[in-house]
């Protein structure tokens, strides 16, 4: 009975992830296709993909390979693309620390912005731990196979995608509807319009190392409002 409780709760993750599928695809076909442009081996591109986990930081790669970027840039800007998994891991270390690391790394490796932002909302945190991992399991697994997937169509399109689709527009659309999503307190707003402005404002930096300026500030204002204000801040606004 609980084995059929927990694939049940297996098969709603999948469900669940079916709908942002929509964001993935694009997604995934730009970065296939972009590694095929810069000259790159199906190999090599799908190694990456499935190295990183991380869409924007390869395409963040990317664009440094294309500018001739010293390797030190282009590894600092992946490992703060990437900063904010730590911020989510936080959330999933009581229900995952319990277990062996070989069953605990895969899932740490499946991590996306797309399965903290369903696992992590409040419903999901009053189950008991069994179902909350399972489903965990269902979206983490159909998550990555949505993303792999569409690299490997990517690469099969290549330059045929006509370039007039702008598919590109639809990777920020996705992570601002993730955004919104997550602005559920006015200082997650100010810290969402401190590093929006940053970014806005030192765009021109080389290497697109405005984007490091931007997660930094962003970070500073989260840090300093609550002190400036007076009071500490809660567990739950770092959510």
């Amino acid at each position: 009975m609980q084995f059929s409780a927990y694939r049940a709760e297996f098969w709603q993750g999948v469900r669940d992830l079916l709908p942002l599928v929509s964001g993935v695809l694009p997604f995934g076909l730009i970065a296939g296709a972009n590694g095929v442009a810069l000259g790159m081996s199906p190999e090599t591109i799908m190694g990456m993909t499935v190295l990183f986990f991380a869409g924007s930081a390869q395409l963040a790669a990317y664009q440094l390979i294309q500018e001739n970027a010293p390797f030190v840039i282009i590894l600092v800007t992946a490992v703060v693309v990437n900063l904010r998994f730590a911020i989510y891991s936080a959330t999933f270390a009581p229900l995952l620390a319990p277990m062996k690391r070989i069953k605990r790394w895969p899932l740490a490796y499946m991590l996306s912005d797309q399965v903290y932002g369903l696992c992590s909302v409040p419903a999901q945190q009053q189950r008991s731990d069994g179902e909350r991992l399972w489903y965990l399991i269902g979206v983490a697994t159909s998550m990555w196979l949505s993303w792999v997937l569409s690299v490997v169509a990517g690469i099969a399109l290549g330059a045929s995608i006509p370039s007039e689709w702008s598919l590109e527009f639809t990777i920020p659309l996705a992570f601002l509807a993730m955004l919104v999503s997550t602005i559920t307190r006015p200082i997650l707003l100010f810290v969402a319009v401190v590093s929006g402005l940053s970014a806005v404002l030192f765009q021109m930096l080389p290497y697109n190392s405005g984007f490091i300026v931007a997660v930094a500030a962003g970070v500073s204002a989260g840090l300093l409002l609550p002190r400036l204000l007076g009071r500490p801040v809660k567990p739950q606004e770092g959510r």
